[in-house]
């Protein structure tokens, strides 16, 4: 496995980052502005990137946009139809995802359209099922990845202008170290996502979903540590509505509680 990304999928990335940038929402008053949830809608539309499965992406690619897009906190549709394109895809026939979104913490709605066992999935063999299952674990990990990375970001940069005793935060050890145990966390939680994007395509069902399953149980773990962390380094104003890290830590809730994963459900040892 070569987990290098190759310079198309470099693309797709810089793509997603730069309209997760422009679009998402840049506060808490943003969520409800509805003519930037329009053009973000409009834009998002206008990708493609709801058929990524159709047009013959691959995992990793699907878990890119994922990523990219839970960073920036977009709050228009993407897992659901992306995961009913790839089982339209698997069936040769449309499966269109629902308008409404399941029940959630989640202020950004990043659920719209997401069905944990649609009733068209029983029509497929248990390889392809277990690989459209291996791709909804997969791309949930890389939601929680993305919101693991934007948490962070907001902490970072809060610690370089927030000054206490005359200096910035961010120069004080303890702050220092939060943010860097929360960026090791992230790199191990990418780490085991590329592998798991690969695996949707290049392994078997079986091993695909273990390797989907090992992932989300790290990512989530450390998802919910960097967003505590995040809250810690804002101080006061981290427990505060106004102050993004809420969102990303309901977003990071949202996604882990979307085909949970429990330990017990493991073949190899993970502490």
């Amino acid at each position: 496995m070569d987990v290098r990304l190759t310079s198309e999928q470099r693309q797709l990335r810089d793509a997603a980052a730069k309209l997760a940038d422009d679009l998402g929402p840049g506060s808490v008053a943003d969520l409800d502005d509805d003519g930037r949830i329009a053009r973000l809608e409009k834009n998002v539309a206008a990708t493609g990137w709801r058929a990524l499965r159709t047009d013959e992406a691959s995992g990793v690619e699907v878990a890119i946009v994922a990523e990219e897009f839970a960073r920036g906190l977009v709050d228009v549709a993407f897992l659901g139809p992306v995961l009913a394109d790839d089982l339209s895809h698997r069936l040769g026939r449309e499966v269109p995802p629902p308008a409404s979104a399941p029940r959630s913490v989640d202020l950004t709605r990043s659920l719209m359209g997401v069905v944990e066992s649609p009733e068209a999935l029983a029509e497929l063999s248990d390889e392809d099922a277990g690989r459209w299952y291996a791709l909804a674990l997969t791309a949930t990990t890389a939601d929680l990845v993305g919101a693991a990375r934007g948490t962070l970001a907001l902490a970072t940069e809060y610690a370089k202008v927030r000054e206490q005793y005359g200096a910035a935060i961010g120069s004080y050890q303890a702050v220092r170290h939060m943010l860097a145990e929360g960026l090791a966390l992230i790199e191990g939680s990418i780490s085991v996502l590329r592998h798991a994007a690969w695996a949707v395509d290049e392994l078997p069902a079986v091993e695909a979903i273990e390797a989907a399953r090992i992932a989300k149980i790290y990512s989530a773990r450390a998802a919910l540590t960097v967003c505590e962390t995040s809250i810690q380094v804002h101080g006061g104003i981290g427990n505060t509505w106004d102050c993004l890290a809420h969102v990303y830590l309901r977003r990071v809730l949202s996604a882990t509680e979307l085909w949970p994963v429990k330990l017990e459900e493991l073949t190899v040892g993970l502490s």
